[in-house]
């Protein structure tokens, strides 16, 4: 319950869009843990040190709640597309910058992956389907199209290339904690000498492939 000001008190002004921000971000590492399924209002009330009837207030539900954060997710990752204009670039630097791109996004909030695995393991891609209005694959897809058009790539699939590009760039990150037994004990596969390890493997492997 909000308390009420005493007579003569000036009470303290909320930020309606900082909390709101706020229990977005507490929901995201929420829903990255365990899910849609899973995730418990209380859990994150808890996290972002709000009353479970302040995210009723904001969302309503933890459905809604749940479509708030994959909107956001979504919303931010087609700004980063967008500014990357593959349109203006050669299909190989199209491709690289799409690459590099998405492998700085899911190495910067590895929730990403998290949140895309859980959504297709327990919603078969419900919500995603539903927030994701024009693919997030698009770029990557015509840059590969017009590599092949021109012959700068190989023929093949292009669905099954896209595919199997962000396969391998999601993987490393997701399954982080069951591959950093194929390194020396204590190797941080998120640090930034690793990543970028990661990234020049990735690139590396895709162009060849590709050509």
């Amino acid at each position: 319950m909000e308390k009420i000001a005493k007579p003569g008190v000036k009470a303290p002004t909320r930020d309606a869009e900082a909390t709101r921000n706020s229990i977005l971000d507490a929901a995201e590492q929420e829903f990255a843990k365990v899910g849609l399924w899973g995730a418990r209002t209380e859990s994150i009330a808890a996290r972002t040190g709000v009353t479970k009837a302040m995210i009723h207030y904001y969302f309503e539900n933890k459905e809604n709640l749940y479509k708030a954060v994959m909107e956001r997710l979504i919303a931010k990752r087609r700004a980063d597309l967008d500014s990357l204009c593959v349109d203006d670039l050669s299909p190989t630097d199209a491709v690289s910058a799409v690459v590099r791109n998405l492998l700085a996004s899911i190495i910067q909030n590895p929730n990403v992956g998290s949140l895309m695995l859980l959504e297709a393991l327990q919603n078969e891609g419900r919500y995603y389907m539903e927030t994701s209005v024009g693919s997030l694959y698009g770029p990557l897809i015509e840059s590969l199209k017009r590599g092949m058009q021109s012959g700068e790539f190989a023929q093949g699939d292009v669905v099954h290339v896209t595919a199997n590009v962000v396969g391998m760039c999601v993987f490393y990150v997701i399954a982080r904690d069951n591959l950093k037994s194929l390194w020396p004990e204590g190797t941080d596969l998120l640090s930034n000498e690793m990543c970028q390890a990661h990234i020049d493997s990735c690139l590396k492997m895709t162009l060849a492939a590709i050509k």
